[in-house]
Order: structure tokens, then C-alpha cells, then sequence
């Protein structure tokens, strides 16, 4: 019954960092909109008028409230729980958009978010019990298993591979190389977090993992890996067009964090046939789902240029989305960007 416990509360705290993510973006464009009628300089040209906003803070408190939820989610249930319960936050962004900022959701995102839900509700169903863990050197020994090194080293060549081989020569071209560094060093990075969060939970119930040198090697792992995953990340998003970038990191980065955690923590040991292969099928669902929400996004900016707007710059200013499928800055910038292009028009007229 413990461990049912502790899935339902991964469970809760998952949806409720999905559910701050996903407002926050909101919050944030409507403190951009403000800051940008205000100062008249856009945030993607240089306006930094948007940081003596409150909304906007408000949006950034929000988003850190979802991020340590998301975080403290991983102490308690399996990543293949976890991870793909992210692209929640995209459903959240999109319908109180929809209401909010009267941003249209078509038939097609409706359709998406359909598909999202119908995939969470099937992973939650089935999602594998963890083994309780009382220390962080269960961990230690779970990582340093064969299987897990043999990943691990795979990971680390491939990430060496594109930085020094395919970067220089064909980043900026294709956007596997990117999202490909950010999905690798992301799977490490959740199994990191997941060590770190479980080692922070037993230490606030009594049992002090802060004294083992395992738990701040996986601290060092985690802002490694973090630090590496955004820089690449930024790079993609402000060489390619977020609608493409956005569902093939989600797709990479999940598909990895599953595959790393069933291989770490064996998520999938003991569970039926049946019950893994639901589990694919709501993981599919859900990849589809957050996939065609990211294509209406598309069609929208390009049925917007063919209305006889300006085109959107490809290159504006970008933010960071993490592993919870968020909507990055660029979107909220690109539609500003339109916006004042509307706004300037009127005036004309």
C-alpha cells in the first residue's frame, strides 16, 4: 500500500507542476504583452522592461513552483510516471490560451490534447511500483550496475561524437544534432535528479543521506547535465522553428528517460506483457497528442503570413522549455513580434 501511496503522490505532484508550468507561460506573455505596451521595445529585440513587471514575476514564481514539484515528483514515483506526464503542461498552455489570450485551438489541438489525456490516464493505470529504497548506496549500486555503465558510456561517446564531429558540421543544419545532445545529457540528467530527490527525502524522514559522498556526486551530475542540456537547447531553438524542435526533443528526451530508468531502476521487472505494452500505447498517445498540439502551432504562424503580415524572425531571442514539454519563449516573442506588427497597422490606418 506504501508504494501505491507513493506513485499517487508522484502522481499529484506531476499534474500539479504540469498544471504551474503550463499557466506560467500564460502569466508570462500576458507580463510580456504589458511590459512590451509600455516600454515599446520587445523583449526579443533587447527590452528588458518585462523584469519591472509583477506579472511577469508572477509567471516566473509559477514556473519555479511547477519545476520543484516536477522535481520532488521524481522521489516519490518511477520516471516512466513522471516524464511523460510533462506534456500536460502543453494542454494547460493551450486551453487557457485559447480562453485567456483568445489564441484559437483548433480541431486539430483539440484533438491533441484528447490524445494526451487518453495516453496519461492509460501510463497511470499501468505504471510499474518502484522497489522502496533506504539509501542513497542502493542508488549508488543501481548505477553502477553494467547495464547502467554500458548506457552510460554509450551516452557519453554519442554526446562527445556530435559536440566535437556533427556539430561543427552540420548543427546548424539538421536538428538532430541539437536536440540529439539535449535529449542524451537529459536522460542523465532525470535519473541524477531522480537519485538526488530520493537521497533529499530520506534525509527530511530522519535518515541522513548528506553525509554520503553519492549524494553530492549526483548533485555535480545533475548541474553538469542541466547546464549542458539548456546550452544546447538554446541553440536549437534559435536555429530552428520551434514547432519543429519542440516534438522532436519531447519524443528524444522521453523516449531516453524511459529507456535509461528501465534499465537503472528496472521499472519493468515484474510487470506483465500486457501492462508494458499499455504503457507503450499511452506513450504513444501521448507523443502524438503533444505533436499535432506543436503542428496547429505551426500552421497558425504560417497562415498568419500568408494573411500579408511581415514573416516572423526564425532567429528571435529564446528561452528554455524543460523535461515537462514546456512552450519555450520563442513562441511568446514570435506572437508579440505579430501583435506589434497589427498594432502598427492600425495606427496607420
Amino acid at each position: 500500500m506504501g508504494l501505491y501511496d507513493d506513485n499517487l503522490k508522484g502522481f499529484v505532484l506531476a499534474l500539479l507542476s504540469s498544471v504551474f508550468i503550463g499557466a506560467s507561460f500564460i502569466i508570462k506573455k500576458k507580463g510580456l504583452r504589458r511590459a512590451a505596451a509600455v516600454s515599446g521595445v520587445r523583449a526579443g529585440y533587447g527590452g528588458y522592461a518585462y523584469l519591472l513587471e509583477p506579472l511577469w514575476w508572477l509567471g516566473m514564481i509559477t514556473m519555479i513552483v511547477g519545476e520543484v514539484a516536477n522535481f520532488v515528483a521524481y522521489a516519490f514515483a518511477p520516471a516512466i510516471l513522471v516524464t511523460p506526464l510533462g506534456a500536460l503542461s502543453i494542454i494547460v498552455s493551450a486551453v487557457l490560451a485559447h480562453f485567456i489570450l483568445k489564441e484559437k485551438l483548433h480541431q486539430l489541438g483539440v484533438l491533441g490534447c484528447v490524445m494526451c489525456i487518453s495516453g496519461s490516464v492509460i501510463i497511470v493505470i499501468h505504471a510499474p511500483q518502484e522497489s522502496p529504497i533506504t539509501s542513497v548506496h542502493e542508488i549508488w549500486t543501481m548505477a553502477t550496475q553494467p547495464a547502467f555503465l554500458l548506457y552510460l558510456g554509450s551516452v557519453i561517446v554519442l554526446v562527445f561524437l556530435l559536440v566535437f564531429h556533427f556539430v561543427p558540421r552540420c548543427g546548424h543544419t539538421n536538428v538532430l544534432v541539437f536536440t540529439g545532445i539535449c535529449s542524451l545529457m537529459g536522460s542523465l540528467s532525470v535519473m541524477s535528479v531522480k537519485a538526488l530527490g530520493t537521497a533529499l527525502k530520506l534525509t527530511f524522514e530522519g535518515n541522513n543521506q548528506l553525509v554520503y559522498p553519492e549524494t553530492w556526486f549526483f548533485m555535480f551530475v545533475v548541474a553538469i547535465c542541466v547546464i549542458t542540456q539548456m546550452n544546447y537547447l538554446n541553440k536549437a531553438l534559435d536555429t530552428f522553428n520551434t514547432a519543429v524542435v519542440s516534438p522532436i526533443y519531447y519524443v528524444m528526451f522521453t523516449s531516453l528517460t524511459i529507456l535509461a530508468s528501465v534499465i537503472m531502476f528496472k521499472d519493468w521487472d515484474g510487470q506483465s506483457t500486457g501492462s508494458i505494452i499499455s504503457e507503450l500505447c499511452g506513450f504513444i498517445a501521448v507523443l502524438s497528442g503533444t505533436i499535432l498540439l506543436n503542428s496547429t502551432k505551426d500552421s497558425d504562424r504560417s497562415s498568419s503570413s500568408r494573411g500579408g503580415h511581415a514573416p516572423l524572425s526564425p532567429t528571435l531571442s529564446t528561452g528554455l522549455f524543460s523535461v515537462n514539454g514546456e512552450s519555450p519563449k520563442h513562441d511568446e516573442e514570435n506572437m508579440l513580434l505579430y501583435e506589434e506588427i497589427c498594432l502598427r497597422k492600425q495606427e496607420l490606418h
